[in-house]
């Protein structure tokens, strides 16, 4: 039988299992797809740690996915898109189609919560071809597999959110080194920005520079790390025009100053876990402060024709591949846990030439 990983209660951190589960049988307009890779966020961190809601025991692990499209006869009488062999990736969320303000509905990330049954650490799923799109040709398995929700998060946040995604300005993202970050940094990039980065490592900020970063500041040895990093900006634009944050905290208290009148900061996580406040002085100054979430279908579609017209490419810091790998899964959580990565955490599930399991388990 297929396999799949799920999650098994404990006190503190819950442990991994894996179980077999049935082959899906698509529904009308859906495709059964053979999981190739997937990947990590810290969503799934969070999951085991506790710290997220409608955890569940039964539903696998991890929204991002690396697919192939496989024959089923279900899909064999049906006008699909897709033909069998197609490597695809899968829309990470559902419930939101096209509202640029937000979900029209409810909405749920898919792996390990009790809202949505599906979930990428497994070898097979079924899901609808509209929520699906094909994966770029320049893209490897594993950087297919990196870019579903971190590649949403950063599109919305930079593209959708900021209103300065332009050739020109100057956009600090803090935190280098996380999946989502290192997206904001490749998209802005790409779009012609002048993209700033904070770290706690001189060698993220090293490779994020390798990536076409303008320039970086040490966020925990230099206590005046703003100043260091007005020093870094052009002088016909010595100022901020966004700030896109995943830590949360005082992201408002250190760069108020540096941001423009009207300046904005999109705030897509809170990985510090402490809340960020507002002073009178960012008020008095018309700084936004937008929250951001992953994103519609549309904007997933939108970024997905973004990577492969600019033939983007996530960055990967590591892969261990086997679906009853759990040590190696383990270790990537706890690589993930104590901040040493630097792009995404990949799980390599099936080798792509096993055509023929599928008809042993129909």
């Amino acid at each position: 039988m297929p396999k799949a990983i799920v999650i098994s209660p404990s006190a503190d951190y819950h442990t991994l299992r894996l179980k077999d589960v049935p082959l899906p049988s698509p529904g009308p307009q859906e495709l059964l797809l053979q999981i190739v890779a997937t990947a990590l966020n810290h969503r799934d961190l969070y999951i085991r740690q506790n710290l997220y809601p409608s955890i569940s025991f039964e539903s696998p692990l991890l929204a991002d996915a690396c697919a192939l499209v496989r024959p089923h006869p279900n899909q064999e009488s049906q006008n699909l898109r897709f033909p069998a062999s197609t490597r695809v990736l899968i829309n990470p969320g559902s419930g939101w189609l096209s509202d640029p303000t937000g979900p029209e509905g409810a909405y749920t990330v898919h792996g390990g919560t009790s809202t949505s049954p599906l979930g990428m650490l497994q070898e097979y799923v079924a899901v609808p071809e509209a929520e699906v799109e094909l994966a770029p040709d320049h893209l490897s398995d594993a950087e297919t597999a990196a870019l579903p929700v971190t590649g949403l998060t950063a599109w919305r946040a930079l593209s959708t959110k900021s209103g300065n995604a332009e050739a020109g300005r100057n956009i600090l993202v803090t935190g280098i080194g996380g999946g989502v970050a290192l997206m904001v940094l490749l998209f802005g990039v790409a779009k012609g920005c002048n993209i700033y980065v904070t770290s706690s490592s001189n060698e993220k900020i090293e490779r994020a520079a390798s990536l076409g970063a303008k320039g970086g500041v040490l966020y925990t040895e230099e206590e005046g790390w703003p100043k260091a990093l007005r020093r870094l900006l052009p002088h016909d634009r010595p100022f901020l025009d966004a700030v896109i944050d995943g830590a949360g905290g005082d992201i408002v208290g250190s760069t108020w100053k540096l941001l423009k009148l009207g300046g904005v900061i999109v705030s897509y996580g809170m990985t510090s876990l402490a809340q960020p406040t507002l002073p009178m002085q960012a008020v008095m100054k018309n700084i936004e402060l937008k929250g951001s979430t992953m994103g519609s279908r549309t904007e997933f579609g939108a970024m997905v024709r973004f990577v492969r017209e600019h033939k983007i490419r996530p960055v990967v810091d590591r892969v261990v591949t086997g679906i009853d790998n759990l040590e190696g899964i383990d270790e990537l959580f706890e690589g993930m846990k104590d901040g040493r990565h630097f792009g995404k955490l990949v799980v390599k599930v099936e080798p792509r030439n096993r055509e023929d399991q599928v008809e042993s388990n129909l």
